[in-house]
């Protein structure tokens, strides 16, 4: 039985795929294009989802409250590069350097997430209670991805 954190850096793993692809990209293509879109729609219904029930689950428990804030603002952060990536010309050399810092904030959140937050909520949670958040996790996630088609 997958738990909350398995779920959550498999996830973490195909972001970083995607990120890798999506850096190898020129201009505005429809490989740039599509590439984005996916790359959107799963980091927005993932943060979503996170915050729903990862997060929800450690910021109501006061050992948890901290960690649970700053990732929190580290996704609001990062969903507003994305909508100023999607608002700015794939072809004009500023997207690039937008996405670059875009790679750059995700990846580390992410590796701040599965090394310092996962540690922590570890600590919070029973095993039992981190083997039902992944399941709820996915299933939001999963309408999250409904609602954005």
């Amino acid at each position: 039985m997958s738990n909350i954190f398995d779920t959550l850096t498999e996830d973490h793993d195909g972001h970083r795929r995607l990120l890798d692809r999506l850096a190898g990209t020129e201009g505005d293509s429809t490989e740039r294009r599509a590439l984005f879109l996916k790359l959107k729609v799963d980091v927005e219904a993932h943060a979503a989802a996170e915050e729903q029930t990862f997060y929800a689950e450690l910021i109501a428990m006061p050992d948890g409250q901290d960690k649970a804030r700053h990732s929190v603002a580290e996704h609001e952060s990062m969903s507003d590069i994305i909508e100023e990536l999607d608002e700015t010309d794939m072809s004009s050399p500023g997207w690039l350097t937008r996405f670059k810092t875009l790679k750059d904030k995700l990846e580390h959140h992410m590796d701040e997430e599965e090394n310092e937050v996962f540690a922590k909520a570890r600590d919070l949670f029973s095993d039992e209670r981190a083997a039902s958040l992944s399941n709820a996790f996915r299933q939001r996630k999963q309408d999250e991805v409904k609602d954005a088609a």
